[in-house]
């Protein structure tokens, strides 16, 4: 097995694009899955790990992508509860050491041990890939490979934001880009009964936003947010969930929070963003970060789109379409989320 040759984008040196190549077939380890891709989602992180953004940079070469969708076709050593023939996904946490303070408190994303997919460890831009057969998604039955795959990521990690937004159902919860992220983080928040303002520079996203559920919208290039939010909602939202690139974005989010808010980030632009100590003492604000989610994070938001709650706006490419894909995600011209078709 370890002769035959696959297709791959593969990441040789940080910089504006990937590079398709033929990689050996890997044989699966303990613990791990050979899958053979059905789709892929491409996700911002991508772009910021082939260009070597992040303070902690992954090792080229490698290849990214961390929401894929496939058939397990063999097995490594060791017991596994998914079989060959179970479509599995790869995500960001790729695994943990499960033993740790934070695995075994329920916050594995903390892990100071964990592998992330497409980042430390070969993800889902080739025709197969590796998983950890106990951190590996289960996806549900009749899902559509495509649609389902951005829940891998941007589906779960808006979810878990959300939960960790302290919110209630009736509140206001605003979404700060709605992009990717953004455009499902409208849907899980309208689902779990939040009053959803949608914050953005583009119309046709806010466009987007409003079908999906969002009660209100702000167009950030001709009205302050800040000031719109807070009379719309006559006081500031109680929950503020920044899935934006832009640190503009970030500073915003203080303003339009309401006294005793939270605000998650979501977003990762390169980069620090403006904190006035002031306001955030005098409004008694949360500011907290939230990576992801945990396997059980995964499990719930998989149930949401499977009970037809949730649905991606996503639009088919295909592989050696990625390096246009990063294109037009650095001009902000994707509409909800890209995805791999490898049919």
């Amino acid at each position: 097995m370890s002769t035959e040759k696959f297709n791959a984008a593969v990441v040789e040196q940080f910089g504006p694009s990937v590079e398709l190549k033929d990689l050996e077939l890997p044989q699966p380890g303990i613990h791990q899955a050979l899958v053979k891709l059905h789709a892929s989602g491409v996700c911002h992180t991508d772009l910021h790990a082939a260009e070597g953004d992040w303070p902690v940079k992954p090792e080229p070469p490698f290849v990214p992508g961390h929401e894929g969708v496939g058939e397990v076709v063999a097995l490594g050593p060791g017991d596994h509860d998914v079989a060959v023939g179970d479509i599995v996904g790869n995500v960001w946490l790729w695994s943990a050491c499960g033993t740790c303070e934070h695995c075994i408190t329920g916050w594995e994303t903390l892990c100071n041990a964990a592998e992330y997919g497409g980042y430390t460890v070969d993800g889902s831009f080739g025709e197969y890939m590796l998983v950890d057969t106990r951190y590996c998604a289960r996806i549900p039955d009749g899902a559509d490979p495509v649609e389902v795959a951005p829940i891998l990521c941007a589906g779960v990690t808006v979810y878990k934001g959300l939960k960790v937004s302290d919110t209630r159902p009736g509140q206001f919860m605003v979404i700060s880009g709605i992009g990717g992220l953004g455009h499902i983080a409208v849907q899980y928040a309208t689902a779990l009964g939040l009053r959803v303002i949608a914050v953005d520079i583009s119309k046709e996203k806010l466009a987007l936003a409003k079908e999906l559920g969002a009660e209100f919208t702000v167009n950030a290039v001709d009205t302050d947010p800040v000031a719109a939010v807070n009379e719309y909602t006559k006081g500031g939202a109680h929950g503020i969930l920044v899935t934006a690139v832009h640190p503009q974005a970030f500073g915003q989010a203080i303003g339009m929070a309401r006294k005793g808010g939270t605000i998650v980030f979501n977003g990762l632009p390169p980069g620090d963003f403006p904190a006035p100590i002031f306001e955030i003492v005098f409004k008694a604000l949360t500011i907290r970060g939230s990576l992801v989610g945990t396997r059980q994070d995964l499990k719930e938001a998989l149930d949401f789109y499977a009970r037809g709650l949730i649905k991606p706006h996503v639009t088919e490419c295909k592989l050696g379409d990625v390096n246009n894909v990063f294109e037009d995600m650095r001009a902000g011209k994707i509409d909800g989320r890209m995805a791999i078709n490898y049919g």
